[in-house]
């Protein structure tokens, strides 16, 4: 049997399959986009399809954490739009 894929996220910790979660990635040129296809090139970051993990992981600064970088609040309306 094939094992699935399970990726954490970063505002809840929570172990979840990979397609369960939205993937935020940073490419090759420092900017920081949200996945949708899951295959774009780059450092990825995962987060529940939830609103509190979102909120969690911009209080905590998580993402930029990750990224090592600043985060522009566009992304995070975005992230906001998709979950809603």
């Amino acid at each position: 049997m094939k094992k699935l894929p399970e990726r954490t996220c970063i505002g809840c910790n929570e172990v979840k399959l990979k397609k369960e979660l939205i993937r935020i990635v940073k490419n090759k040129e420092g900017q920081i986009l949200v996945d949708k296809t899951g295959k774009a090139n780059g450092r990825g970051a995962y987060i529940c399809d939830n609103i509190e993990c979102l909120e969690k992981a911009i209080k905590t600064k998580k993402l930029e954490r990750s990224f090592e970088t600043q985060i522009g609040e566009e992304i995070y309306e975005e992230l906001r739009k998709r979950i809603q």
